[in-house]
Parts: structure tokens; sequence; C-alpha cells
């Protein structure tokens, strides 16, 4: 079975399609979805899905480049992490591909996210998108490695995977792998310990081939697994069973 560690399956674009995405996942042997937060305004009805679907998880969090939305408190994070069906703090971290003068209010928001994670004792599902220094600066200064999580859709070197790795991150592999440009990622899913690798779609986003350019769906995170069996010489199952056990060893722990 395989588990997708990050996906918007509440978007509108697949929540309205539910019974069908959920089939597919069914049909690809995906086992578990995690349905990440992005705004604290839509937190209700995550928890709504992940109640009436026992293969969703959830996590709380505020996207960096959300604007306009309620901004979250440590405290209003950590009292909404209690909910048994979260699993983690997050999404969080710095994007400064949207917001090129990389204000200061991202960066303060990150350290709220990581404050409550620290607290709560939950892990942490961080993005970066052209970001990457100073979102290791402050995953280091605000002691990100007490509780450890993922480094979500990763696209950086293998020099910044080892930072990550050393801080008791895992590195989570999106569809990207399979775009012809990946050379870079590929090289981090050939070194990267296997024990530390996990597998998403970022659905609705990022659709693997062969459905590139298309609407992504959980169900697609199979096709992320067949190409990482493939760079690293290893069985389909293998990675299926390597990932999986990473995943639940990461949110039991």
């Amino acid at each position: 079975m395989l588990v997708d560690s990050h996906c918007h399956i509440d978007f509108p674009v697949l929540f309205d399609r539910l019974p069908q995405s959920l089939e597919l996942m069914q049909a690809h042997g995906v086992s578990t979805a995690v349905c990440v937060g992005v705004e604290l305004e839509k937190f209700p009805g995550i928890v709504s899905l992940t109640e009436s679907c026992p293969n969703i998880l959830a996590t709380v969090g505020v996207h960096p480049s959300k604007t306009g939305v309620r901004e979250p408190t440590v405290k209003e994070l950590v009292t909404l992490a209690q909910h048994p069906r979260v699993i983690a703090i997050g999404e969080t971290g710095l994007d400064y591909y949207w917001h090129k003068d990389m204000p200061k209010w991202q960066r303060r928001r990150f350290r709220a996210h990581i404050h409550a994670a620290r607290d709560c004792g939950k892990r942490l599902i961080i993005h970066s998108r052209e970001a990457i220094h100073d979102v290791l600066r402050i995953m280091k200064e605000e002691r990100a490695e007490q509780v450890g999580g993922i480094m979500h859709c990763f696209s950086e070197n293998w020099e910044v995977a080892k930072e990550v790795l050393d801080m008791g991150f895992y590195i989570s592999i999106s569809g990207i792998i399979t775009f012809k440009n990946a050379k870079t990622i590929r090289e981090v899913v050939r070194l990267t310990p296997l024990n530390k690798l996990l597998i998403e779609t970022d659905a609705p986003y990022l659709a693997p081939d062969p459905y590139r350019g298309r609407i992504n769906q959980p169900g697609y995170v199979k096709y992320v697994a067949e190409e990482i069996a493939r760079l690293r010489e290893i069985s389909f199952d293998e990675v299926a069973k390597a990932t999986t056990e990473n995943f639940f060893h990461l949110i039991s722990d």
C-alpha cells in the first residue's frame, strides 16, 4: 500500500468529485492521504472530511503565501492540533516566489508554526520556494529539529537535502520527479537513505507524467513511487513498503 503524504483533497476541484478520487486511491493501492491545511478558515471542513473518511488525515496551518486570511497564533495552532485526526503543523515555511519582497510577516508566521509544533509535540510540514537559505536558518534558530517532520515537495540539491536530513526531517518527493528536467531531484532520490524518503502528490497540483498538465489526484502517487523504484533500481513493492513504513513511523514516534 501507498501513502500520499501531502495533498489538498479538500480543494473544490477534488472535493466536488470526492467519491471518484477515493475510488482512484483504492484502485492504485493508496491506503492513506494527508489533507494539508493552508488556512484556518477552512480547517473545520478538513476535520469534517477526515471524520467521514477514515483513510484521510489532516494537518493545521497557514500557507506561507496566503494573504487576507486569519493570522495563526501559537495558542490557536496548538489548540486545533489537539484533534485526533491532526498529525502535524503546517503547511508552513517561506515562499519568495509569490512574495519577492521577502516580507517579515512570512518569517514571523513560520516561527509561530515552529513554536506551536514544539509546544504540542506534533511534526512540521515545511514548504520552501526560492527561500531555502532563510528556511534552513529559521529552522535552526527555532530548533525545528526538536520535532522534525517533512520537507514537502523537495526540489533542492543534495547539499540542502543533507542539512534537512541532519535535522531529522524526511524528504518528500512529488510528481516533479517524473519531469524531464528533474535532474537535481533525481540525484537526491538516489542518495537519500530509503528510510528517509516519503512520497506525495500535492494534488491538485503537479500531476506526474503521464498526466502532467491535468488535475492531480492522490491516487497518482503511484507514479511517483514507480519512478523512485526505477531510479534506485529496486522493486516498486520495496518503495511502497519503505515509504509507507516511514510515514507511520514519523507520525507515531
